[in-house]
């Protein structure tokens, strides 16, 4: 009898390591409260028997991701050169970190780079006008997709049906006074943003801010990420965004096109 092909899926699920699936999630647990946590809190974060997290826990702290005394455990230093092994080898910041440089000494304020990761958007550049103190967005911080501009102009690539789905699946929680959660109103919205080009976001994802956003395509079209630039609501008013923010985005998105693959 022949024997039979596996199929992708079998041999997926054959390469699949159990162990070290359980001990990443273990460290995405981390920082669900603020300070050191115990054995008992992150097995229960991680849906992990207690024994295996305090196998995963001794593991990591032998590794120098995770330093504790056996009762409370936190996250070292050493966890960041995880993060700084995608940034140094993400074609994506190195081609933008450029394009962010301009944008912001043109504008004289912060511009940031997001990718999108399920239903949030990820920061992972940035860069502030050397007048300005560095605070605003850090690299890694998260936000929801659908109530930032940012995210907006990335769901625009989904078509309007697929859209649709997304964002009545999507847990969308009002984060200020102005956040939009009805799923109509925000596909139609984002179904205009992906007609003009670009998405303008007024204190929905924070109270006394407002951004400008445009995707970032690779050579085929593709949206791949995105750029942004904003400013606090009584400092820069939302036209101001339209006139002097966005030719600087498009711009700098068209630059680099086709570099990225």
């Amino acid at each position: 009898m022949p024997k039979l092909k596996r199929s992708e899926s079998d041999e997926r699920a054959t390469d699949f390591v159990e162990s070290l699936d359980r001990g990443l999630r273990l460290l995405q647990c981390f920082g669900t409260t603020a300070g050191p946590m115990t054995l008992s809190d992150l097995a229960r974060a991680a849906a992990l028997p207690r024994a295996t997290a305090r196998r995963m826990l001794f593991t990591l702290q032998r590794g120098g991701f995770v330093s504790g005394d056996g009762k409370l455990f936190s996250l070292t230093p050493h966890v960041l050169t995880l993060a700084a092994s995608y940034l140094r080898s993400s074609q994506l910041v190195t081609v933008l970190q450029p394009v962010l440089d301009r944008a912001a000494t043109g504008a004289n304020e912060i511009a940031s780079l997001a990718v999108l990761d399920g239903d949030e958007v990820v920061f992972i550049a940035r860069s502030s006008p050397a007048r300005m103190f560095s605070g605003g967005l850090d690299i890694g911080y998260r936000l929801p997709a659908f109530c930032t501009s940012v995210g907006r102009v990335m769901l625009g690539q989904l078509d309007d049906a697929e859209l649709a789905a997304r964002l009545t699946a999507t847990k969308r929680e009002a984060l200020t006074p102005q956040t939009v959660t009805d799923p109509k109103v925000l596909l139609a919205r984002i179904v205009a943003d992906r007609a003009q080009g670009y998405a303008l976001v007024d204190r929905e994802a924070e109270l006394h801010f407002r951004s400008i956003s445009v995707p970032v395509r690779r050579y085929d079209g593709v949206i791949i990420a995105a750029i942004n630039m904003g400013a606090h609501v009584d400092r820069v008013p939302a036209q101001e965004l339209i006139g002097r923010f966005l030719p600087l985005l498009r711009e700098g998105a068209e630059a680099v096109r086709s570099q990225l693959l």
